[in-house]
């Protein structure tokens, strides 16, 4: 069988979705949420018999005996600003399927890491991720028969708030007052729908051809078909909203105390601003500008670009 862990939220509620659109049956499938009601609210969950568990990341009790008939195992990373805190809640589950008799872990982490082969970044958001990926590959070591792929997720198009000083489709403002010039390497925008559609293809190849899975024990990265500078983008949001829209640099503190900033950052809040800004200096660095075919190959097509989305976005916001 293949899970799916949380299998809630906006990546794992995409695959979900992708996995009951593409199988005409589901009970194969195993999805694992802290709100399972939220599960059997999707279309064709119920009614092509998934079987449905509850756990959460945060009750430890409740991962024991979770993954039990699971072969291949999703595991989507826990939301948290917490390094330390978020690296053991992903160590546990992944125990905790060995356990149960998990035999391969695609892991979602982060394209914030520069080509597949890094291990480092400066950005505070990917240490997590690092160790997790770190931590695959030395159970892998010690366990041959115990594989994985790690699944470098794009950055989603619809997360530019993050990177813009949540500059809003609903509130457009004429300026982006971020710690950066907007210029140089840039950001390989994906959409997350897509990302979870590939991300669902994925799981199946792992689970129906596990001889044949080009990507075992490997890190692949989802990303759109270019890089967008962050001055680029910005001007792709103007486009979208119907005004110019330009990047003004200013310093790490001034940024962080812009009161959308401060209420935008909802895990911490505030207090986590400066930290956050690190992803400014990592896409610098050129760590969100790497760009592969892998979603093409895997899609069959090439992936929606960043302008379309853009675009959709914005209408959305006006209606």
């Amino acid at each position: 069988m293949l899970g799916v862990f949380p299998a809630s939220g906006g990546l794992g509620g995409s695959v979900v979705n992708h996995l009951a659109a593409a199988k005409a049956d589901l009970s194969d499938c195993v999805f694992i949420a802290r709100k399972p009601e939220t599960l059997r609210a999707r279309p064709g969950v119920q009614e092509k018999h998934a079987v449905i568990r509850t756990a959460d990341y945060d009750k430890h009790e409740t991962l024991e005996g979770v993954f039990d008939g699971v072969s291949v195992l999703l595991l989507i990373s826990y939301a948290s600003i917490q390094n330390t805190h978020r690296f053991e809640a992903h160590k546990r589950a992944i125990e905790s399927a060995r356990r149960s008799g998990v035999r391969h872990v695609l892991y979602t982490s982060l394209a914030f890491a520069g080509p597949a082969d890094s291990t480092s970044s400066v950005a505070q958001v990917m240490q997590a991720h690092l160790r997790t990926e770190a931590y695959l590959r030395d159970v892998h070591a010690q366990d041959p028969s115990f594989t994985y792929t790690v699944i470098r997720e794009g950055i989603y198009s619809e997360s530019t708030p993050l990177y813009t000083a949540f500059w809003s489709y609903a509130k457009p403002t004429d300026t982006i007052r971020i710690p950066h010039d907007g210029k140089g390497p840039g950001v390989a925008w994906v959409k997350q729908d897509e990302l979870g559609e590939a991300t669902a293809k994925l799981l199946v190849q792992a689970h129906d051809q596990p001889e044949t899975f080009e990507y075992k024990n490997k890190i692949l990265i989802l990303t759109g078909s270019r890089d967008w500078s962050l001055e680029e983008t910005a001007k792709v949001l103007g486009k979208s909203v119907g005004m110019p829209v330009k990047v003004e640099q200013v310093s790490i503190d001034e940024y962080a105390s812009q009161p959308q900033v401060q209420s935008g950052l909802t895990y911490g809040a505030g207090q986590w601003a400066t930290k956050w800004a690190t992803a400014f200096q990592a896409i610098r660095d050129g760590a969100t500008a790497t760009v592969t075919d892998d979603m093409r190959k895997i899609l069959g097509r090439e992936p929606e670009d960043f302008e379309t989305t853009a675009m959709n976005l914005a209408k959305a916001a006006r209606s």
